[in-house]
């Protein structure tokens, strides 16, 4: 019997690395809700991905920064803590945007862990060679990478090579999934990350951070169909018409979408209805933030 191996490996970056990208072009499929926005993904997701008779679980953890707000410290400690838990940690620089505060703070967070990594330096496509090189040799100075790698997490060129190392990298052990099971998040809260991605993609002018999804209903029906309630939580009263839009087109459109994608993640037809509400302290009611997937800090 051929042996088998399974472990985890974290992506670390500063927000709007590519992260999510990066992920999905891993998994071959889209596990990861991904904007042009910074800070998008606010719970750990793991994603599984099969090479050979190895299993690796990707968590792919929100973006680290210097956080000051609950919400934002809450996204930045579930980050950390999926770094703790990993067998393996994974680094990803925007090659384009260079060594900023946010990376090097990851890189005294990995050194005050005694951790090391795998350094990746994303968007070459966009960044000439001699730049890479130089980029690779500031933060290889560091100690804290026991190698690097070069790639476009958009275009795929490279990942192939990312992937087969961290596979052999990964421990000897049984499988904790399915071999066909992409992710390892909970449906609803699935669904709720759809609608929040086409949310942001439609809003990202508009409407600030401080909006949140929550599946409310989840419902299968005899015909194999699925009734699905959310709610789109706003802070302030002026937010609401933003997201409902004139006539209610905003908040039709933003369904409509959100229910297209929902369809193909889970394969069978879907009814979704979309109710936007204003909950003024939602930012510190702990109850939202397990229902993000969050640890409420204190």
């Amino acid at each position: 019997m051929t042996e088998t191996s399974c472990g985890f490996a974290a992506l670390l970056g500063a927000p709007n690395a590519g992260k999510s990208t990066l992920l999905n072009c891993l998994v071959g499929s889209k596990v990861s809700i991904v904007t042009h926005k910074v800070q998008t993904t606010r719970a750990r997701i793991s994603a599984i991905c099969m090479v050979g008779q190895t299993q690796i679980v990707f968590v792919d953890t929100p973006g680290i920064f210097q956080a000051n707000r609950r919400l934002e410290k809450a996204m930045v400690e579930a980050a950390w803590s999926g770094a703790r838990d990993a067998d393996l940690a994974v680094l990803l620089v925007d090659a384009e945007r260079g060594v900023d505060d946010d990376t090097r703070t990851i890189v005294e967070g990995l050194a005050a862990q005694d951790r090391d990594a795998i350094l990746v330096l994303n968007k070459i496509d966009r960044v000439k060679k001699a730049r890479l090189l130089t980029l690779a040799g500031e933060l290889g100075e560091t100690g804290r990478f026991s190698e690097t790698f070069m790639l476009s997490a958009l275009t795929g060129d490279g990942v192939d090579d990312l992937k087969a190392r961290i596979a052999e990298l990964m421990p000897s052990g049984p499988w904790l999934y399915p071999p066909d099971q992409l992710a390892d998040i909970p449906q609803r809260m699935l669904a709720a990350e759809i609608t929040r991605e086409k949310l942001f993609l439609r809003l990202h002018q508009e409407l600030p951070y401080a909006s949140t999804i929550e599946t409310e209903s989840w419902q299968s029906q005899k015909d194999g169909s699925l009734r699905i309630e959310q709610v789109v939580y706003v802070r302030r009263d002026s937010q609401k018409p933003i997201v409902l839009g004139k006539g209610g087109r905003t908040i039709k459109a933003i369904g409509a979408e959100a229910r297209k994608e929902m369809e193909h993640a889970f394969d069978c037809r879907v009814h979704l209805f979309l109710f936007v509400k204003v909950r003024e302290g939602w930012v510190d009611d702990p109850e939202r933030y397990r229902e993000m997937g969050l640890d409420f800090p204190r």
